[in-house]
């Protein structure tokens, strides 16, 4: 048989050997066998990467020999190696390449960067040139124009040299059609001259109107430079940088406007010193509003943001009347008549005034929306300290100001009413539920603490009064109460009352119930230790006074209503009709001892 027959034949259906197949099937688990049919269950088709492999292995494996075989993993190591050291070589050589572009990229830096400082130098050298070229050049420009103009108006007014030889040759030559050309020229330029000099006043308006054009932009461009950019070198600061500080921030702006009116005022007058008719005033005035009208949308604007901000009832205060000093400062530059600055200036000052009195309003309100509680000292109330003291910096702040004494007194009555009156309804508020001696001191306290604040200032007569009267009226109620706590200490209300009750229908006093000889010598005991030591028997509320003064009137003018009680007492007791025997040993101190003792 063919050899192929044979392995044929003496190979199982199964493609291994029998023997082989044999021991495989019995021993199923043998890892020798596992991993063979692994690789004989291996479909290569499939397995690209191993196509691959066993393609570059067929480039230098060429002899399959058993000695090939062996070194087959060294052969493939060797390859792998000098692969490797080639890829090394080569690779060696590209970085060389690119150090060598990297120092060439590094030269051409340095070379840029040094011509990017020359070319920098040279611009830094050559600005200064380059704007005095620019200069000369617009001015070159200009004076071209101006010698064009020149020389049109020449040639419009002037007669030529030849005109002018042609009339001076006709006396001693024959005239020509020359001479007649030339004189009507004259006639010409003498008709364009009457009008050149009727229109004089027009030309004047024109040149005052473009006067103040100019100086307008001028104005606007000095403002706004000495707002952001301050003065030459820096000095003075720019406005803006104190815009922290209102005061100072609108009153800096106020004060350029003021000198900067001013100036424009100073160059108008030497512009037209030599002009004599009237109305000069009038249209210097009004040029100077033109020339200021172009500040005021930026100063309304800042003025406006510094109000609406309310930086609080003090300083808007001090910012209406700083706004009407600049106001009646500069009307007097300016005149009477009607410019945007003068109304800016004014709608700025309404505006500070109306937040002024509208805070003083939402103080008030707030005020009444939480009334405080007297203190158990009743003294004034916290409240009612922080309003007198928002009272005082206002009315420091108003003697302080620089406006005129007329401006100063309009506006004082409306804060006063402002402040006064709200506090006013607050203490008897507040006071509504004390008692009658505690409501007349806590109010006494308040009356005084206002009345004390506002002592220290002018065009407070009329509200002093005022204050004095209500004060007058709770100190009545303080001296009745301090001399009926005395008579009541004493034992002599009852007997004070009884006196003045009794009448003739009654009988004599000494029958009424506690008016008994007896009954009255106990109360002499009394009112003699009253007597003895005064200051013993004075109300609690009294040493919660703030003034000393006050609390002096009081005692002195409760005594009084004591010793005139005492006296009606002594008076009814020593009558023969009420009966009382030995009346002398019952009230041994007559009203006039009694008064020398208090006194």
């Amino acid at each position: 048989q063919p050899p192929s027959r044979l392995y044929r034949s003496a190979t199982p259906r199964s493609g291994y050997p029998e023997s082989f197949s044999g021991n495989a099937s019995s021993q199923p688990n043998n890892p020798l066998s596992r991993k063979l049919n692994k690789i004989l269950e291996t479909r290569l088709d499939n397995d690209k990467e191993m196509l691959e492999a066993l393609k570059s292995l067929s480039v230098f494996f060429t002899e399959n020999s058993l000695r090939t075989r062996r070194n087959l993993r060294g052969d493939i190591e060797r390859r792998s190696l000098s692969i490797n050291e080639e890829f090394v070589r080569i690779f060696k050589e590209v970085k060389e390449e690119l150090e060598s572009v990297h120092e060439d990229v590094q030269a051409m830096s340095s070379c840029c960067e040094e011509m990017t400082n020359r070319l920098k130098a040279a611009k830094e050298q050559t600005q200064d040139l380059i704007v005095k070229t620019n200069k000369l050049q617009g001015e070159n420009q200009r004076l071209e124009v101006r010698a064009q103009v020149a020389q049109a108006f020449l040639s419009k007014f002037q007669l030529s040299a030849t005109e002018m030889a042609t009339l001076r040759s006709a006396r001693d030559g024959p005239i020509t059609e020359d001479f007649f050309r030339a004189l009507n020229r004259v006639k010409n330029i003498h008709e364009d001259v009457k009008v050149l000099l009727r229109t004089n006043q027009q030309t004047a308006g024109y040149t005052l109107d473009e006067f103040g054009t100019a100086r307008r932009s001028a104005v606007v461009r000095g403002f706004i430079d000495a707002l952001t950019r301050g003065g030459p070198g820096g000095t003075p600061r720019p406005i803006e940088m104190h815009s922290h500080d209102p005061m100072r921030y609108v009153g800096d702006m106020l004060a350029w406007l003021h000198q900067a009116t001013a100036s424009e005022k100073e160059h108008l007058e030497a512009l037209l010193k030599q002009v004599t008719v009237q109305g000069v005033e009038e249209n210097m005035q009004e040029v100077v509003g033109h020339i200021t009208e172009g500040v005021c949308r930026p100063l309304k604007v800042r003025i406006e943001q510094v109000i609406i901000a309310e930086p609080g009832a003090v300083l808007l205060y001090k910012l209406s009347n700083l706004l009407k000093f600049y106001h009646h400062t500069i009307s007097g530059i300016m005149g009477t008549s009607v410019s945007s600055l003068l109304m800016t200036i004014d709608e700025m000052h309404m505006l500070s005034k109306k937040m002024f009195f509208n805070s003083l309003s939402i103080h008030a309100s707030r005020l009444m929306d939480k009334v405080e509680l007297p203190p158990p000292d009743l003294g004034p109330t916290a409240s009612l300290t922080q309003t007198l003291s928002l009272l005082r910096e206002v009315l420091a702040s108003h003697d302080s100001s620089v406006l005129p004494l007329d401006a100063r007194q309009a506006d004082f009555a409306q804060v006063l009413s402002c402040i006064l009156d709200p506090l006013l309804q607050l203490c008897t508020v507040s006071a509504s539920n004390l008692g009658t001696a505690d409501m007349a001191t806590y109010m006494v306290n308040s009356l005084y603490m206002m009345k004390t604040t506002l002592a220290l200032f002018e065009f407070t007569d009329k509200r002093l009064e005022m204050l004095e009267f209500q004060i007058e009226a709770h100190l009545d109620t303080l001296i009745n109460e301090q001399a009926s706590f005395v008579l009541t200490r004493t034992g002599l209300s009852h007997i004070y009352s009884c006196v003045q009750q009794h009448t003739a229908e009654q009988g004599p006093l000494a029958n009424l119930p506690g008016m008994d000889s007896t009954s009255l010598k106990t109360a002499m005991v009394q009112f003699d230790r009253y007597l003895a030591s005064p200051d013993t028997l004075v109300m609690p509320q009294l040493n919660f006074l703030l003034s000393a003064a006050i609390k002096e009137q009081i005692f002195k003018q409760s005594t009084e209503l004591v010793c005139r009680a005492y006296g009606e007492v002594y008076k009814g007791v020593t009558n023969p009709t009420n009966a009382y025997k030995d009346a002398e040993s019952v009230l041994h101190r007559t009203p006039q001892q009694v008064q020398t003792l208090l006194s």
